[in-house]
């Protein structure tokens, strides 16, 4: 399998595609307007405790406050410079504390935070409240993770702070592990220093854009190039690669062409990211239909023509839905609670392997997630980790049209709430003449049917100017 990570850069956006065997499987947008702040770490100040709700409203210097959960601190500094610790029932206004932003802020709430600070590097993550070296769960396999265990249990770490092992540090030797040890100790060294320097509220650790976040976190040996468009990126790129991932540096390369996403298919698989139908290769299909905080997932057979029973079809059609629907969730970027109406199947060991496949299609995903059993009726749940802005979030905004709903009233509705909007108006303010102002298919709708127009004229003893108005919203009634 050819996999490729590309990378478009311009003033304007920066635009990573990972794609493999030419199918696009991830997508991320980064704009100077709304750059993530996910990851930073910032010297902030408690502004109110909020009992009732178990949380406390942070000051980290930007127009929203922080949010804070009382519950997931264990204990803090009472100020970034003292070393004694209090317990969140004791946390007060004014206090300072360093925190990290965990999640985006999302319409009205702001950012999530958290006193637990993990610095991510490139085969770890540096805890600095830790002393124990933890192994990702994705790491299944026994021998592997006894064989890191081991390396770490040799390796001369600093004894005060604690590690997590990413799933990238399969493989790797003890050398490349200390490397990163060592970077990331300094790192916070750093870190530590400026937050005893600079004043509440302030950022004290910036983390890397989307570019050097993709390189650190998806440019692995399996990606087989690296290509970016753009020469002062490319050049960015390739000292990062120096000071991290020498050895994959021979696999970037600066594309000279004019258009890499329209020569390599990105461009028309991005505009199709956001389609409610996404269609199967057996032409069934798959209906996305993402709420606020809930996203439903149908699937149908449509023109499935294989000649099988009604099961095997149903059992056909699931397993090549739930391979997609997994790719679908990690493209869109779908989270909060995602809930999958398979269709039915009657035999439990079909939908055993459904809910098999779909767990092993998501073993990649990167968030945090997490299933529950697939019913007798083929309904399964999942809650997916939501902490950046969706791309669907930075590319679009509410339809001013439809006002977001996805739809708009027919022609014929609108001209039965014309009429009695117009009979309203005649209630109050009775006229001799009065023009009514509407969309040309409602206007051919009332003209089917002049008579409720003429009962209006004899019941006011007025005369009604019918106009028909090309720009105007199908729903809008103009009454003047």
């Amino acid at each position: 399998m050819s996999k490729e990570i590309l990378i478009n850069a311009d003033f304007q956006e920066k635009r990573v595609a990972i794609v493999s065997d030419g199918k696009l499987e991830e997508y991320h947008i980064e704009r100077p307007t709304d750059k993530t702040i996910v990851g930073n770490i910032y010297k902030a100040r408690i502004e109110a405790v909020m009992t009732n709700i178990g949380a406390a409203f942070v000051d980290i210097g930007l127009d929203k406050k922080g949010f804070l959960y009382l519950s997931e601190i264990e204990s803090i500094f009472e100020s970034v410079d003292t070393p004694a610790k209090i317990t969140p029932q004791q946390i007060k206004k004014g206090q300072e504390i360093l925190v990290q932003v965990v999640k985006e802020s999302f319409g009205t709430k702001g950012p999530r935070l958290s006193t637990h600070i993990g610095i991510a590097g490139r085969y770890l993550v540096l805890m600095p409240e830790g002393k124990q070296v933890g192994i990702s769960r994705r790491i299944e396999d026994d021998g592997e993770r006894r064989r890191l265990r081991k390396l770490f249990s040799e390796l001369k770490l600093p004894r005060d702070v604690g590690f997590i092992v990413r799933t990238a540090a399969r493989g790797k030797s003890k050398e490349e592990l200390l490397r990163d040890a060592h970077f990331l100790y300094k790192l916070w060294k750093r870190i530590d220093r400026q937050s005893k320097l600079k004043r509440a509220p302030a950022l004290i650790y910036e983390e890397y854009d989307l570019t050097l976040r993709v390189i650190r976190d998806s440019f692995t040996d399996d990606v087989s190039k690296l290509i970016v468009d753009n020469k002062m990126e490319y050049i960015r790129i390739q000292r990062f690669m120096k000071t991290f991932l020498q050895y994959l540096a021979r696999k970037v390369e600066l594309y000279k062409g004019d258009d890499l996403f329209g020569h390599k298919d990105i461009e028309r698989q991005a505009n199709r990211i956001f389609d409610s139908h996404v269609y199967l290769k057996s032409k069934a299909y798959i209906v996305i239909e993402p709420t606020e905080g809930l996203v439903v997932i149908d699937v149908n057979s449509g023109g499935f023509r294989k000649k099988l029973g009604q099961e095997e079809t149903a059992f056909k059609v699931n397993c090549d839905a739930a391979r997609e629907i997994a790719r679908q969730l990690v493209l869109r970027d779908l989270g909060g609670l995602v809930v999958i109406d398979f269709i039915d199947m009657g035999k439990e060991f079909y939908r055993r392997e459904v809910l098999k496949i779909l767990k092993n299609a998501l073993s990649d995903d990167r968030a945090k997630y997490d299933i529950l059993g697939i019913s007798k009726f083929g309904l399964v749940e999942i809650t997916r980790e939501r902490v950046h802005k969706t791309t669907q979030m930075r590319s679009y905004q509410p339809c001013p049209y439809c006002r977001g709903r996805g739809k708009v009233r027919s022609g014929l509705t609108t001209a039965i709430f014309a009429l009695k909007e117009l009979n309203r108006y005649l209630k109050k303010k009775p006229q001799k003449e009065v023009t009514l102002t509407l969309s040309p298919i409602v206007v051919n709708e009332i003209l089917k049917d002049k008579n409720s127009l003429r009962a209006i004229e004899r019941k006011f003893r007025t005369k009604i100017n019918l106009i028909s108005n090309l720009i105007i919203h199908t729903e809008e009634v103009k009454i003047s």
